[in-house]
């Protein structure tokens, strides 16, 4: 990304915002995606990409129809380079036309029609970088969605607590609280399956660290704007129905997200608090292995064995 990537123009009545999706074998999913933006309301969208990571399926087909109701561009990336390397070459292939934000997305989200416009409402506050609405499962039901930061503490209470660390005061680094979701307000970080960026953010922080692959590429991302000043913000009156991936049953990708949360961790703090979250973790994950977890068996293979860390999404 350059500094002249996307520029901010006078303001207009309504917000120009553009739409990245990136699609890996989601067929099944994106349809829906794509017509719950054909119903957008409160924004002019100037386009929707997809772009595509290899997908084996009839995913660009259907991005493809939808050029009918949405302003599509379609982005053949060629192999699966991941969600972070998807999301720029997305961004890249708009060109630079003037733009509020970008709404990033996962093919398995649904928007109602205001989704969009009360986000970008919530970014009209200064220093609101990012804004992230709340998020559902299909049945309605919360998907807790924000996050508290990674501390040696909060990966301790997790490898002993599992998902309770998250319901006991600030133990977790999950918030699962629904009390927490129902007032708007700063988070640490969030879920990166829906995210509005607003573009000065975009040009002040780079584009997204592509060497995560999957898994933290979206922590890393949040961190790196508050690094540079910028609020991430959730506004519940924001709603996106969210269908959710698999990591919590594939052992390959369960594993991955591990790896990339110690990989992260590693980065952004000194030797000995680096080991210290890479020990809890790797107990945490060999107690559940113990109890026969396949998920936390397969994590504990990837922290041990660095050779063995394949890049799963090419399979």
């Amino acid at each position: 990304m350059t500094e002249n990537f996307l520029s901010v123009g006078q303001t207009e009545q309504l917000p120009r915002v553009a739409v990245v999706i990136v699609s890996y074998n989601s067929a099944d999913v994106l349809g829906g995606c794509l017509r719950s933006l054909a119903a957008i309301t409160g924004v002019d969208l100037k386009t929707v990409v997809v772009a595509d990571n290899a997908s084996r399926d009839d995913s660009l087909a259907i991005a493809k129809a939808a050029a009918a109701d949405l302003p599509i561009l379609t982005v053949e990336i060629g192999h699966n380079a991941g969600y972070a390397a998807a999301i720029n070459r997305g961004i890249a292939a708009m060109g630079t036309p003037d733009l509020d934000a970008v709404m990033v997305l996962n093919p398995d989200c649904v928007l109602r029609p205001d989704t969009i416009a009360l986000l970008w409402r919530a970014l009209s506050e200064t220093g609101r970088g990012i804004a992230v609405p709340l998020l559902l499962d299909p049945d309605g039901s919360l998907q807790p969605s924000l996050r508290r930061m990674p501390t040696v503490g909060r990966a301790l209470a997790e490898a002993v607590l599992g998902e309770r660390a998250g319901r006991i005061g600030s133990l977790g680094e999950l918030i699962s609280d629904p009390r927490k979701y129902a007032e708007p307000g700063p988070a640490v970080w969030a879920t990166g399956a829906a995210m509005l960026v607003s573009t000065q953010t975009m040009r002040d922080i780079g584009p997204w660290d592509e060497s995560f692959l999957l898994y933290s590429e979206e922590t890393e991302f949040a961190l790196r704007a508050a690094d540079h000043g910028w609020v991430l913000w959730y506004e519940p009156a924001a709603v996106v129905e969210h269908k959710g991936g698999e990591s919590g049953t594939s052992p390959k990708l369960a594993s991955l997200l591990i790896v990339n949360k110690v990989e992260l961790f590693r980065r952004r703090h000194g030797f000995a608090r680096s080991t210290a979250f890479y020990l809890v973790t790797l107990f945490g994950e060999s107690a559940r292995a113990l109890i026969g977890r396949r998920t936390s068996r397969a994590a504990v293979v990837a922290l041990l064995r660095p050779a063995a860390r394949t890049r799963v999404l090419a399979d």
